[in-house]
């Protein structure tokens, strides 16, 4: 039985992340991003991240918006963002960046397994894999790839100045390994919170349409975000991922 306190913590947790991602949304409506895709970034992050997604964004996501990247181009300066923010949180940034696009493939493959639990079966459930959660992982480890990739090409692209084909083929060389660390920290933590904290010492069931699901996938976000930062800061400061 899952106790009132966890679900009380749970639905306070959900409910700071939509706020913090809601103030970023609201900025940047007032101060757009010089890199279009960065106005999905901050406010996805804040879904898991909360409020230190929240301080991230003003302490160095405003270092980039379209004003200050456009003022600094004006006098021959460089971009503020590249200037002004220390390598720990640029690696900080690309990890989030990764992490974003992650976020978003694993919500919609989490829920299309729930709403359609054929899919589950389609990628192994009840033949390769005898519980459902393994299946999902495929999903979402698909899904995530799809988006991560995506999320680095509107980067990567733009920045090296690439051809399409260019653009995607060095979109995957720098987000591949970043997004199986990440996905292999969040597969971490919730086979923990499925296995043992919720089956084990709880004696219930972590389902897709509860709260208690959803701050658990909070967590292991941020377990990702953990297990994909040496990994950034390898691609970046190797140059395979651009800094942000």
């Amino acid at each position: 039985m899952i106790p009132d306190w966890l679900h009380i913590l749970s639905m306070l947790s959900l409910a700071a992340g939509f706020v913090c991602a809601g103030v970023i949304v609201v900025d940047e409506m007032l101060h757009p991003q010089h890199m279009w895709i960065m106005n999905i970034v901050w406010p996805a992050t804040a879904l898991f991240g909360s409020v230190l997604a929240l301080w991230g964004y003003f302490a160095y996501g405003r270092l980039a918006t379209k004003q200050r990247v456009q003022q600094a181009k004006q006098a021959g300066e460089e971009m503020p963002n590249k200037r002004l923010t220390p390598f720990p949180a640029m690696v900080g940034k690309g990890a989030s960046h990764c992490g974003s696009g992650c976020a978003i493939g694993d919500i919609c493959a989490e829920w299309a397994a729930f709403m359609f639990p054929a899919i589950a079966v389609w990628l192994g459930w009840q033949t390769l894999f005898p519980d459902k959660i393994f299946a999902v992982w495929v999903l979402d480890y698909i899904l995530a790839f799809l988006f991560g990739v995506a999320f680095q090409y509107f980067t990567i692209k733009p920045m090296r100045g690439l051809s399409p084909g260019q653009g995607l083929i060095q979109a995957v060389k720098a987000d591949t390994l970043s997004l199986t660390a990440w996905q292999f920290g969040m597969y971490g933590f919730m086979a923990l919170a499925h296995f043992w904290i919720f089956a084990s010492l709880l004696g219930t069931t972590l389902e897709v349409n509860s709260v208690e699901f959803w701050f658990m996938m909070q967590i292991a976000m941020l377990c990702g975000f953990v297990t994909s930062y040496p990994v950034n800061w390898w691609l970046i400061s190797k140059g395979i991922k651009e800094k942000m």
